[in-house]
């Protein structure tokens, strides 16, 4: 059979995620420091552990309704509310496999053939794949350091077409930490207003915001709730990765849409991890606080190792990662990754995986251990400093 005609096209032409290249690199060198996944290190707060065990001995373990558990889509309605002035009712929400399911089920709710999708530029690997599976055009915008990698309204606006359906906003941003504070977020609504264009906010790192200002959700500015899509999960900020739990909340007709893609496609979001996040949502504000100050103290440290080496970064407000430009070296970015792998042993990913605005960067998260940290920093010092570029 010839498979390369039978596979869609939309499907072959995916580009592979350049995040697993590097970790599967990794994977095969046992004294490998790895600061290539965005997962945290901190075990998830044993009283999130201890309601899903709880659930399991109970046996909870039969299908949820599509949505999921009323009383999680109610938790979440309160969470929201009470975190980031978000007022949603439980039927305005969906309980998804991940945020990367919710961020899936918004763009094919959406994006139909033809219709363009506007993707600032770095950001997560996702969301043109999905988009060019859709039929839709992915139109990337690009952001810049001296910007703090903000999206700006100037941008926005030069980039909107009669064919514009949807805006991602992927704040605070990975891969680079940049965050959009009100006064850039009232820019940008202002751009949308009088548009049928949707927004998708990205804000699976909410909680993850360094500095006296907090997140603010764009769906929290006059007008906005009504064309946005909030998406947003547990694997972060309570440290869940595993547990593959996210949600959407939005307009309650789109939901209902986005509700019936998923019961087509997965049915319901995992029980045991439902049933989990009501202790998190309920009971572990404060564990949110004590890992993003752990995180915070990563932070300063792995920025002010970098420039002092040599590799210029961008201070990050947000989210677990630094992007530093790796110009000194003369290579590409996935040159410099792979010779700093093979040669000392430390995987980061390439900014170009992120987007080919993101060359002549990489990405390195600081989601790991101090120690782990600074043997990574020290092996990259040294790497600089053998070739001359320090």
């Amino acid at each position: 059979m010839n498979y390369d005609q039978l596979l869609a096209p939309a499907a072959k032409a995916m580009r592979p995620s350049g995040i697993r290249k590097f970790f599967d690199l990794a994977a095969e060198m046992p004294h490998c420091i790895s600061l290539g996944v965005g997962e945290p290190d901190f075990k998830t707060p044993w009283a999130i552990r201890d309601a899903g065990i709880r659930s399991l001995e109970q046996g909870r373990t039969r299908y949820t309704a599509n949505a999921g558990l009323a009383e999680l889509r109610a938790e979440i309605c309160r969470y929201l509310a009470r975190r980031f002035e978000l007022e949603y009712k439980p039927d305005q929400v969906v309980v998804t496999v991940g945020g990367s399911e919710a961020i899936d089920l918004t763009i094919r709710a959406l994006v139909a053939p033809g219709d363009e999708v506007i993707i600032p530029e770095p950001c997560f690997v996702c969301y043109t794949p999905i988009t060019q599976l859709t039929g839709g055009v992915a139109v990337p915008v690009v952001t810049r350091a001296e910007d703090e990698f903000r999206l700006t309204a100037d941008a926005l606006r030069a980039a909107i077409t009669p064919r514009t359906k949807l805006l991602v906003l992927p704040y605070p941003n990975n891969p680079t930490g940049g965050v959009l504070g009100q006064r850039d977020l009232a820019a940008i609504a202002e751009v949308l207003r009088g548009t049928d264009i949707m927004v998708l906010s990205d804000e699976i790192y909410a909680e993850l915001t360094y500095g006296l200002d907090r997140h603010v959700s764009i769906a929290s500015l006059p007008g906005m709730a009504e064309r946005t899509v909030v998406v947003n999960g547990f694997s972060k900020a309570y440290a869940m990765t595993g547990w593959r739990l996210g949600y959407a909340a939005g307009p309650r007709d789109i939901i209902k849409v986005m509700t019936k893609i998923h019961q087509s496609c997965i049915m319901s979001a995992p029980t045991t991890s439902q049933y989990a996040a009501v202790t998190a949502l309920r009971s572990c504000d404060e564990a949110i606080e004590t890992m993003r100050d752990e995180y915070n103290r990563r932070r300063r440290y792995v920025v002010k190792a970098l420039n002092e080496m040599g590799l210029n970064c961008f201070e990050p407000r947000g989210a677990f990662y630094v992007f530093p430009s790796i110009g000194v070296s003369g290579l590409t970015s996935e040159e410099f990754c792979e010779r700093l792998l093979y040669e000392k042993e430390v995987a980061i990913v390439p900014g170009d995986a992120f987007g080919a605005c993101g060359e002549g960067y990489a990405r390195i998260s600081y989601a790991y251990s101090v120690d782990h940290l600074q043997t990574a920093m020290a092996r990259i010092r040294a790497f600089l400093q053998e070739h001359g570029w320090a």
